[in-house]
């Protein structure tokens, strides 16, 4: 057995590791569609590789090597439709199969060429290339945010396609690619090819194998923070978000402003109208919130009735009028399935954060002026931590009493 053979055994035997591990994926979770692509693309491989072993069987060569490529190109072509499918772009179905078609064709004539004719090897090497410039060019037109581990992806399918183009540099520095395709498998071009696309082949089934790793984990964390009733974080959820954008605004030098809120005389609701009306408060509520907060904000559902949000890069003054809003704006919504001429309301707490303060000692705050708010008739904003000056000025402007304070007297 020559050592381009026996490289080709062991792609045969990884190939079909490589496709059981994508069937489970997909078997694991149903949603990652592109892990089935996978799959059919390295079970193609065994074919592939087979395909490989019959050549020296065939007198005449020319179709069983035209259909040797084909099946390598479908393989190279399906793998991007699952990479598609992964970085939810649209597959160029159209154009992959016009391609596929023009490439076998221009790869069965040229097979008549001699065989170190550099034309006869590039059309037999170029589509292959161009396969994998395609890949990488879908991973890096995403619509998702990248992570490392895609740009490193990107990258190999790039160097994939180059070492696709330089092959027939290759075989001419290396004496070519056997007298005729009988004696491939005993060149030494062949041992090298077949080395480098196991070489690839491995780094890319790494790759992806990772990623969707990473994305069942990262759904997996999604799912053990987020509130089933609302859809918004849990309070391990929203404490852990809320950390960690306290962090990146110290390090930016940006305020971050805690907004909390508590639905006003919910148990009233559910004894009134029953808990699932209750439950459609809570999930109009969290709608409201989730519609109403911009992208980087964080909002969570900390307890039964009582809500949440964190607005990094937000002032005192704009986080007040964001809760005044929220506060004017849900006392009008109806509700389905409750009267139409049933209003309710939510009491707000607002705080700011302060230097060498932590998330705990944040949220204390916010809840100490939520609790002022709910002191005073509910349906109202009260704010923590400011100076006596601004108290004067905003009380009398708005009627806003600060968290400790007392609306002036006329």
């Amino acid at each position: 057995m020559s050592g381009a053979e026996f490289i080709l055994a062991i792609n045969l035997f990884v190939a079909g590791l490589l496709a059981s591990a994508f069937m489970a994926i997909a078997i694991y979770d149903a949603r990652r569609i592109s892990a089935r692509w996978f799959a059919l693309c390295y079970g193609l491989g065994i074919v592939y590789i087979g395909t490989e072993f019959t050549i020296p069987l065939f007198q005449d060569t020319r179709a069983i090597v035209a259909v040797n490529f084909a099946m390598f190109l479908a393989i190279t072509l399906l793998m991007n439709v699952g990479l598609a499918r992964r970085y939810e772009v649209a597959p160029p179905w159209r154009s992959m199969l016009a391609f596929f078609v023009l490439a076998t064709i221009a790869v069965y004539v040229t097979q008549g060429l001699d065989r170190d004719s550099l034309l006869r090897m590039m059309t037999f090497q170029t589509p292959y290339a161009i396969a994998q410039a395609v890949g990488a060019a879908i991973v890096l037109q995403a619509r998702t945010k990248l992570s490392r581990f895609d740009y490193a992806l990107a990258g190999v399918l790039l160097a994939s396609s180059v070492q696709f183009f330089s092959k027939p540099y290759l075989a001419l520095a290396v004496g070519g690619s056997g007298s005729d395709p009988h004696f491939y498998l005993q060149s030494t071009y062949a041992m090298i090819s077949q080395a480098l696309g196991t070489v690839f082949a491995l780094s890319i089934a790494l790759l992806i194998m990772v990623i969707l790793m990473r994305d069942i984990l990262g759904d997996v964390l999604q799912k053990s923070e987020t509130d089933a009733l609302s859809g918004l974080l849990n309070r391990g959820g929203f404490e852990r978000h809320a950390a960690a954008a306290l962090r990146d605004a110290s390090r930016q030098g940006l305020p971050v402003t805690l907004v909390i809120s508590d639905l006003d005389h919910f148990k009233s609701i559910n004894d009134s109208y029953g808990h699932a009306s209750g439950d459609r408060v809570i999930e109009a509520f969290s709608r409201f919130l989730h519609e109403s907060k911009a992208g980087h904000h964080i909002a969570g559902r900390i307890g039964g009735e009582e809500f949440a949000i964190i607005l990094p890069g937000t002032h005192m003054a704009a986080a007040r009028l964001f809760a005044e809003g929220a506060r004017s704006a849900f006392s009008a919504l109806p509700i389905d399935g409750l009267p139409v001429n049933r209003r309710f309301t939510a009491s707000f707490g607002v705080a700011e954060l302060v230097a060498g303060e932590g998330i705990d000692q944040l949220m204390r705050r916010a809840d100490a002026a939520l609790y002022e708010a709910k002191k005073d008739g509910r349906d109202c904003v009260r704010i923590a931590g400011i100076s006596v000056l601004e108290v004067s000025f905003e009380a009398s402007v708005s009627n806003v009493v600060p968290f400790g304070g007392k609306p002036p007297s006329a």
